[in-house]
């Protein structure tokens, strides 16, 4: 008893002739706790192309939603059974926490910043441009997903630790508003974020006819909904400048290293499977019109000379088909956010509309077609002998089915923006699979919600199930109105 009552005086002793504070016991003083802006905008860029590029079937489908794709062994994706391995969950997630939390954190930090030049200052509203560029891009992307989704009180766990989900046109009309001003804002004469910036190298102007030209693709989406604003906005993001060449892609250029490659090298090559193929759909359309980027886009089938598709939809063997072409498979592949071609074909669709967006919805038409073309290495020469076809011609008396199988072509391997002028346009006319998950009929129109937002958020989940006509695959997104 004598040694115990030593040892606690000892103690008491001890903790006596030392500092009150002992808050520094709990610091780690090998990982910081605060970063740079610049990371994180980084970190946000990359992680959403990786994103909307990837083909892994946990967190994207998109490709086999369009049909480009189908699977060998387990078809249950081109079946349309998203719920197994929660790819609505993961997508949602992905957006929401990596990426518009990431940018919503550079940017309080470039908040607390106090630039003491007026240079300073054009490069610090450049960086805020950049941010809200890619977030609305983003939300845009959660709301042709879902339909309403978490928008007002989104981002904020403090405040909302259960956010409401807004109206999606509600939030389309504000998206587009914040890309009038993020464009606005930005000076072309004055760097952003230089090398932190993967996609334009902080290259402002091109920044700007990103912006413009995203603000002409929601514009476009709404045409069905409300024609007067949509021909409002459409006719100011021409104005104010569009991506005008293959030049202006939103790239994002991998490296040939992992974790720094392609993903889709990934997905095709490093992990050894071999779970794709490239469907019928649209192997036979391509044949049926002597498409020149099949080379660009697949390979024969193993031995022989010919395009060949797997069945959509159902269990094919990897040997017996095309596959997908070295040129997807490769590392340093790009990543695409919006080019060219797709800014191409939606002056076209406007044109066809009757908006005046200079030139005629055929010369849009053929400068989307030769824009592919051209971005996938086909001759100038193959490229005309292509827009001769009679089956190829524009057909303004059928537009829709003209422009809708032509971007469909033309938008290959950008699979959510080619399920996306799919269900705007209705064409081409892709058919749901016989043997599908719940037996749908149809080719979804949206992803379903997260299952833990049915658990987790379920008030505001039901109430949004309600307000869009139902949590299903075949409720319609707002603009999809035909």
């Amino acid at each position: 008893m004598k040694k115990i009552v030593l040892l606690i005086a000892f103690i008491a002793l001890s903790i006596s002739s030392c500092t009150d504070d002992i808050t520094g016991l709990n610091e780690d003083t090998k990982n910081p706790t605060t970063t740079k802006p610049e990371f994180l905008f980084t970190n946000a860029q990359k992680t959403l192309v990786d994103q909307m590029v990837n083909t892994s079937v946990n967190s994207n489908v998109f490709r086999l939603f369009s049909q480009y794709w189908t699977e060998t062994t387990y078809p249950d994706e081109s079946q349309y059974d998203i719920t197994t391995r929660t790819i609505p969950d993961r997508h949602f997630r992905i957006l929401y926490r990596d990426v518009l939390r990431d940018l919503k954190e550079s940017k309080m930090l470039l908040d607390k910043e106090v630039p003491v030049t007026p240079e300073a200052t054009a490069i610090l509203k450049n960086k805020k441009a950049l941010i809200e560029i890619l977030s609305v891009y983003s939300y845009s992307v959660l709301v042709d997903t879902f339909g309403d989704v978490p928008y007002s009180e989104s981002l904020d766990v403090e405040l909302y630790p259960l956010p409401k989900y807004d109206d999606a046109k509600t939030i389309y009309i504000d998206l587009i508003s914040r890309l009038t001003a993020a464009s606005s804002s930005m000076s072309s004469d004055s760097e952003s974020f230089g090398d932190a910036d993967l996609i334009y190298a902080g290259d402002a102007a091109k920044w700007k006819k990103f912006a413009n030209s995203l603000k002409l693709r929601l514009a476009v989406n709404m045409a069905d909904v409300d024609l007067p604003y949509a021909t409002t906005q459409i006719t100011a993001a021409v104005a104010a400048g569009l991506i005008g060449s293959n030049s202006d892609n939103t790239n994002l250029n991998y490296l040939a290293l992992q974790p720094n490659a392609n993903p889709l090298y990934a997905d095709l090559v490093v992990s050894g499977r071999n779970d794709f193929v490239v469907a019928n759909t649209l192997v036979d359309k391509m044949n049926a019109l002597s498409d020149p980027r099949r080379a660009k886009y697949f390979d024969y089938k193993t031995g022989t000379t010919t395009y060949v598709g797997g069945i959509y939809g159902s269990s094919n063997n990897f040997a017996a088909f095309s596959h997908i072409s070295a040129t997807i498979a490769n590392p340093t592949f790009a990543g695409t956010l919006f080019d060219y071609t797709e800014v191409e074909f939606l002056l076209a669709e406007a044109a066809a509309r009757g908006i005046s967006v200079g030139g005629t919805a055929a010369s849009h038409y053929n400068a989307a077609i030769s824009a592919s073309m051209e971005n996938w290495g086909v001759s100038p020469a193959d490229a005309a002998t292509y827009l001769a076809q009679s089956n190829v011609i524009y057909d303004a008396s059928n537009w829709k089915k003209s422009i809708g199988e032509q971007a469909w072509l033309g938008l290959y391997n950008r699979g959510f923006e080619a399920w996306t002028s799919y269900r705007r346009l209705d064409y081409p006319a892709l058919m749901a699979p016989p043997v599908t998950y719940n037996n749908l009929t149809e080719v979804p129109k949206r992803y379903s919600y997260p299952s833990f937002e049915q658990t987790l958020n379920a008030t505001n989940y039901t109430a949004a199930s309600t307000a869009i006509g139902g949590d299903k695959l075949t409720t319609k997104v707002f603009w999809d109105k035909f």
